[in-house]
């Protein structure tokens, strides 16, 4: 059994602290970095920083409005309704560009026509429509042999009339080689059973302005049997 540690002199040694084993340093608790320790704020800037970065960029890939498209081809005269447009999402680089187009925030006005062709799928420009009755068009029915018009043509199409006079065996395009109605939106196409008369042939209202109608007309009194080809635009 251990006695009681004595100094040189025979007295009690001196108290020593335990330092585990001979010679190791003795461990070390790391301190947190206070307030003062400026690598706290370099990691507070960086993290304000990507922050904001992260904010710009996401409110960049946002930065779009919503404005009235066309669902589909939409010729000139024809009256436009809600189940013809859809709504797109468009970033214009010129914001001053936005008020051309109708904002999708709020239902387009009623009682509108096209005063030009529109395609499928196009921004519908203010510029494009106008009350119906301010359009400058008028409705022109025109009849032809079934064979003579394309089975595409139908309400929205884009087309071109030709009109010659088989007994006289000469054309009366307009002021030349060209249709007489040119790039005439179609309104109403109906189908044989539904067109009027009992002629046999196929009857398409046509939207064209006033003076190419009143042409229309007037080529068509010169002609002792006038016959019509309707070529639909691509």
């Amino acid at each position: 059994m251990l006695g009681n540690l004595t100094g040189a002199d025979g007295g009690p040694s001196a108290h020593t602290e335990p330092t585990g084993y001979a010679g190791a340093p003795v461990a070390k608790r790391p301190r947190r970095p206070g307030w003062r320790d400026p690598r706290l704020w370099i990691g507070v800037a960086i993290v304000a920083v990507s922050v904001v970065v992260g904010s710009r960029l996401f409110a960049s890939v946002d930065d779009t409005v919503g404005v009235w498209a066309v669902s589909s081809d939409v010729a000139a005269g024809a009256e436009l309704g809600s189940e013809d447009l859809v709504v797109q999402q468009v970033r214009f680089a010129d914001p001053g560009q936005v008020d051309r187009y109708f904002s999708a925030q709020a239902p387009v006005p009623g009682d509108l026509r096209v005063r030009h062709s529109v395609s499928a799928g196009e921004l519908l420009p203010r510029s494009a429509v106008t009350q119906s009755s301010d359009t400058g068009l008028v409705e022109v029915p025109v009849a032809a042999e079934p064979e003579q018009v394309p089975s595409s043509v139908g309400p929205g199409s884009v087309v071109d009339v030709y009109l010659a006079d088989p007994q006289s065996g000469r054309d009366l395009p307009r002021g030349g080689a060209g249709p007489v109605l040119s790039e005439a939106g179609v309104v109403e196409a109906p189908a044989m059973a539904d067109s009027f008369g009992t002629s046999g042939r196929r009857q398409v209202v046509l939207a064209v302005p006033e003076q190419d109608a009143e042409r229309y007309f007037a080529a068509m009194a010169t002609m002792q049997a006038p016959s019509l080809t309707i070529v639909a635009r691509a």
